[in-house]
């Protein structure tokens, strides 16, 4: 029995050796994935070795159902290729088998996802000896670009768990990854403060569409804080991220402290201006209403700000803000110190108008209450005469009358000005400001204006009268800082004498002004009876026209008489040469004009009058010929 075991055991080791001899003649290496993007081309490759060669195996594709069975896509011997119809692989595989390495290649054209599969590759020898690989195959597809948005309305940081944002990105495989940020630290989740909601979507194109919903537990530090996703996907041979832009929410935290300011006017506040007041809490509860106060009135405020308007000193003091939580009914409230400077209006000391006698003094002073330091400038005409709050004018004249002007302003705020006048008369007779020219001529039949401009206080009475005592009335009458002035229109029919006669309590004084009527001629030259003169030869004297002329000495006068003295003398001249070369015809043409013994002091001109036919020679002094030496008429 013994040796029945022992031959029994001999044969079957005989049969498992020749078996594992068999299975042994088939060898076959696959990758263990192959990765490629959705829509290229997947190249899955088995590599193969066998003692029967090429010609010896079968070459079989399986891919591996969802439900782990197994469908033939490809069978290859030496006789045939078969690509298996009715497959999804069907119109897009090819298999490239090479002898010489023992290399089968499958290429998947137009990957898609439902292609993410297991692919085996059973090489079969004709020894019965058979032996697979498998190879899964991966598909991607990068994601859309990740979209962020933020919950609008702000949050409370009185709230529980509030929504915070969402967060999705769209169209990739496999499945992207959300991650959440805060300042770039991830949150994690945390069901009592932090809470992330993910949410997945397969599209038909059996991509993927995940979102994200993030909600948190606010505090006050999260009112700067920046929030944005990460989403990380896979590609072939590794990990890829893209970061969202970044959001911020609101967060709406209770005050702690206010504080109130004036935003104009910068600087000094006077009276007149408009005081701009604002109130700011350091929480930001829209629930807070602001409300100022200043000595029991109430301001309610708008948009956290208020205007006074043309405040006066009355205005200062202290002005509180305080702010109302309508939710909570809690106060806070800040306070602020107002002052309105002040300028009253300037007064002068003694009061106008003031009377002084010529030659004394006078001091006046011009001062204004303010809360701030003063400065006063004194001026009289527009032209600056003193500094300081007291005017000092020593030894009074008529020039010290007038208006002065007191200026007060503060230099330390722009606008801050008061001003008031001062009248000074000065008391004394009149005294009349003489003209350049008291004695005038006139053209007979003119009007001549006359103008009295008296000094003096009391102002002066100023009468016109002529020598016969008859007043003259005034065309024009008016008081000046200083006296009168006034002014009459007389006709010059002669000469005339017109005075100006001016007084007061303290005096007079006058003025005459003399007028001479002035007649004007025209003297004609007139030619003797004579056959022809040209007109271009002899012209007439041209008369000197009407002018006003101011009488300005006898030597002018004299000047005058003499010129025309020698015009006659050169134009007698001329008509004695014309004579003697025959171009002036008498009775006889060649006839003498003058005497015999007549010298050149002699020279006589024909003069024609508008009276009688007569001709009569004269001589330089004027004297009457003799008849013998008249020439005859022709």
């Amino acid at each position: 029995m013994d040796a029945r075991v022992a031959a029994s055991l001999l044969a079957g080791l005989v049969v498992l050796l020749h078996g594992l001899t068999a299975w042994a003649l088939v060898e076959v290496n696959m990758e263990d994935r192959v990765e490629v993007f959705r829509g290229d081309t997947a190249q899955i490759t088995c590599m193969f070795s066998s003692d029967d060669g090429i010609g010896g195996v079968t070459i079989q594709w399986f891919y591996v159902l969802r439900t782990g069975e197994k469908q033939k896509i490809y069978y290859e011997d030496a006789t045939m290729k078969v690509v298996d119809r009715g497959t999804p692989f069907t119109e897009r595989i090819t298999v490239n088998v090479t002898a010489a390495t023992g290399e089968v290649v499958l290429t998947i054209t137009d990957v898609q996802v439902r292609d993410q599969l297991e692919f085996i590759c059973l090489i079969k020898s004709l020894t019965d000896g058979v032996s697979e690989g498998r190879t899964k195959l991966l598909v991607f597809e990068k994601p859309d670009s990740p979209t962020i948005e933020g919950f609008q309305m702000g949050i409370s940081i009185n709230e529980d768990v509030s929504k915070i944002g969402t967060c999705e990105v769209k169209n990739g495989f496999p499945k992207p990854n959300i991650t959440w940020y805060r300042n770039n630290a991830p949150l994690r989740r945390a069901d009592d403060v932090i809470k992330v909601v993910p949410s997945i979507t397969i599209e038909s194109s059996g991509l993927f569409s995940v979102r994200s919903e993030l909600s948190m537990k606010v505090t006050k530090e999260d009112k700067d804080a920046l929030f944005y996703c990460e989403v990380t996907y896979l590609v072939p041979g590794g990990t890829r991220m893209i970061e969202t832009n970044t959001i911020n929410v609101t967060v709406y935290y209770p005050s702690t402290a206010v504080h109130v300011w004036v935003e104009s006017p910068k600087g000094k506040i006077k009276e007149g201006d408009s005081i701009e007041f604002h109130c700011q809490g350091d929480g930001n509860m829209p629930s807070s209403t602001f409300t100022l106060k200043h000595r029991g009135v109430e301001y309610t405020m708008e948009s956290n700000m208020y205007v006074l308007a043309n405040v006066t000193r009355l205005n200062s003091g202290d002005y509180e803000c305080v702010s109302l939580d309508t939710d909570t009914y809690e106060e806070l409230s800040g306070t602020i110190t107002v002052f309105v400077d002040y300028l009253d209006p300037a007064v002068v000391a003694p009061a106008s108008p003031v009377e002084v006698d010529q030659g004394e003094e006078l001091t006046a002073t011009c001062n204004a209450l303010s809360s701030l330091q003063t400065h006063t400038t004194w001026f009289k005409d527009g032209q600056k005469v003193s500094m300081g709050h007291t005017l000092m004018l020593k030894d009074a004249t008529f020039d010290t009358a007038g208006t002065y002007q007191c200026v007060v302003t503060v230099p330390e705020a722009d606008g801050m000005e008061t001003t008031a006048t001062f009248g000074v008369n000065v008391k004394g007779p009149p005294e009349i400001m003489r003209p350049e020219h008291t004695d005038i001529e006139e053209s007979l039949d003119s009007t001549v204006d006359l103008t009295c401009h008296v000094r003096g206080y009391p102002a002066p009475t100023v009468i016109w009268t002529t020598p016969d005592r008859k007043v003259l009335e005034n065309t024009f009458k008016k008081e000046t800082d200083d006296g009168v002035t006034s002014m009459v229109s007389v006709e010059v029919t002669s000469d005339l004498t017109a005075f100006c006669n001016a007084s007061n309590k303290y005096g007079a004084d006058a003025v005459a002004f003399n007028v001479k009527a002035i007649v004007h001629t025209t003297a004609a030259a007139t030619t003797a009876r004579t056959s022809t003169i040209s007109s271009s030869t002899v012209q007439a004297a041209t008369a000197i026209p009407p002018k006003r002329i101011r009488k300005e000495g006898s030597g002018v006068i004299i000047a005058v008489i003499i010129i025309c003295i020698l015009l006659l003398a050169i134009l007698g001249s001329v008509l004695y040469f014309l004579y003697k070369k025959g171009k002036i015809c008498g009775r006889s043409g060649k006839q003498d004009l003058t005497k015999g013994k007549s010298s050149k002091d002699n020279i006589v001109v024909e003069m024609k009058s508008d009276n009688t036919e007569e001709a009569i020679l004269l001589g330089v002094n004027g004297e009457k010929q003799p008849p013998r030496n008249q020439v005859d008429d022709m």
